[in-house]
């Protein structure tokens, strides 16, 4: 029943909206005209449909966060008093094979005080499923009449609709930002919780990363070694080759399509171009292991190079390839966007095409481009899959493109695979990472700000 009631909550918001409507036109009519209302039709539409859709949300959502703590009290207060004693731990166990045998689970214990305990569970559900059911079409039900009622000729819906809608784009952008606050701390309290067990000294300059524990003591690590240049070298070594391929391809590509082709040939390449953003990454991983990795190898084999099987070069090239897309498709888009008369002013003083475009039109465009091409930063410093494919996992302090390496999201992967303490300095070690992954990302936004500043002042 519970799935049931957004369907039906939409179901009862359309008909209020269509209910508002008809109720001010019928009132517009009785009064002399449309034009009487103080507001259009579909604001008291709207407005009625707000008011049936926004408490029962409400309610909704407060139902079901309480819900669960709610149950659970009343079920542990009917269990039998030495149950009732269990630790908190061995207490939540229990609460967790009760909630299983209830949904029909296998559980590790089943017992007749387990078994009534599920039953009861059971009905306290059915039983707050219906009530919630029962109040949210309650509540819609009145809104919707109260709001009907309410329509008048001087009515200003649209100004009430406007202060709803004003007040529901403020929650959302503060939810926005109290979500990226909650997201920074919580990666900053577990890397404090990192550094109080290794010295930041050590992970920011040490030179081996081996955070497994070794089993004997002569072993590089024994106690786990937690240097991070290695994973930052590696990944900053495949970012700088993804965009070594990508940004001369994406922004030649752009140029030629905005600038040079037809427009045919522009509706025809420009979607097959975007094709490559569509495809999935780990298809992308199988093309640099079994394609390109054996390409390469063998190239360089011809040459008398030693290539590794897995490298930093492959990695990086298919990761190129992969983004090439988001820096075509968006300089495509800001060179189009300069407007013509820069291009007019420049044929008019005697520049040819290609003086235009190097002189004027990726000046004024560069604001766009830059934010292209930080965004194909972004992502290829995201990238793991593509890595753990044809790059490895191997922590090489190297600069040689081919050889294996690794990266720091591929670490943060490994380490947070499987059954993990997060007490250990092994899984905090991914904080940390993901920490200094993000101050780096933070200084290339601002770098990017400032150019993008730079030049958008030149050209407004």
């Amino acid at each position: 029943m519970t799935s049931l009631l957004p369907i039906i909550l939409i179901i009862l918001t359309v008909i209020g909206y269509w209910l508002g409507r008809q109720r001010s036109q019928k009132v517009a009519v009785l009064a002399g005209g449309l034009e009487l209302l103080h507001s259009r039709p579909a604001y008291h539409g709207a407005l009625t449909a707000l008011w049936c859709s926004l408490p029962a949300v409400f309610i909704y959502g407060v139902w079901l966060i309480f819900e669960g703590q709610i149950v659970t009290a009343l079920v542990v207060a009917g269990l039998p008093e030495h149950l009732q004693a269990l630790p908190a731990d061995q207490l939540g166990l229990l609460l967790n094979d009760i909630r299983n045998l209830a949904l029909g689970n296998i559980v590790s214990q089943n017992g007749e005080s387990i078994v009534a305990a599920a039953d009861h569970f059971s009905s306290l559900i059915s039983i707050s499923h219906a009530l919630l059911a029962v109040v949210m079409l309650g509540l819609v039900i009145v809104g919707m009449v109260l709001a009907v009622v309410r329509i008048k000729t001087g009515m200003q819906a649209r100004n009430q609709v406007e202060k709803v809608v004003n007040v529901l784009l403020l929650i959302c952008s503060t939810v926005a930002i109290f979500t990226t606050i909650g997201i920074v701390l919580s990666i900053l309290f577990e890397a404090l919780r990192f550094f109080q067990k290794i010295p930041l000294s050590d992970f920011l300059f040490g030179l081996k990363w081996s955070p497994q524990t070794a089993i004997r003591a002569d072993q590089v690590g024994s106690s786990g070694a937690f240097g991070a240049i290695p994973v930052f070298t590696g990944t900053l070594m495949i970012a700088l080759i993804a965009m070594l391929v990508s940004v001369p391809l994406g922004l030649m590509s752009a140029i030629y399509l905005s600038e040079y082709a037809h427009r045919k040939v522009r509706t025809i390449v420009k979607p097959l171009l975007e094709i490559l953003a569509g495809i999935p990454t780990v298809v992308y991983g199988f093309f640099a292991a079994l394609t390109v990795a054996p390409m390469v190898r063998d190239f360089g084999a011809a040459l008398g190079l030693d290539v590794s099987s897995e490298s930093a070069l492959v990695a990086g090239v298919v990761m190129g390839i992969m983004i090439i897309p988001f820096i075509s498709s968006l300089s495509d888009d800001v060179i189009t966007a300069v407007p013509q008369s820069l291009r007019d002013g420049s044929y008019g003083l005697g520049a040819t095409r290609s003086e235009t475009i190097c002189r004027v039109v990726i000046p004024a465009a560069l604001p766009g481009i830059v934010s292209g091409i930080l965004l194909a930063v972004s992502r290829a410093i995201g990238e793991t899959m593509i890595v753990v494919m044809a790059a490895g996992l191997s922590a090489n302090l190297t600069a040689n493109p081919l050889q294996a390496v690794t990266t720091v999201t591929v670490q943060i992967v490994t380490l947070l695979v499987g059954d993990q303490e997060f007490d250990s300095a092994k899984t905090l070690a991914a904080f940390a990472l993901g920490l200094l992954l993000f101050m780096v990302t933070l200084i290339l936004n601002i770098v990017a700000l400032q150019v993008v500043k730079k030049y958008r002042e030149q050209y407004e």
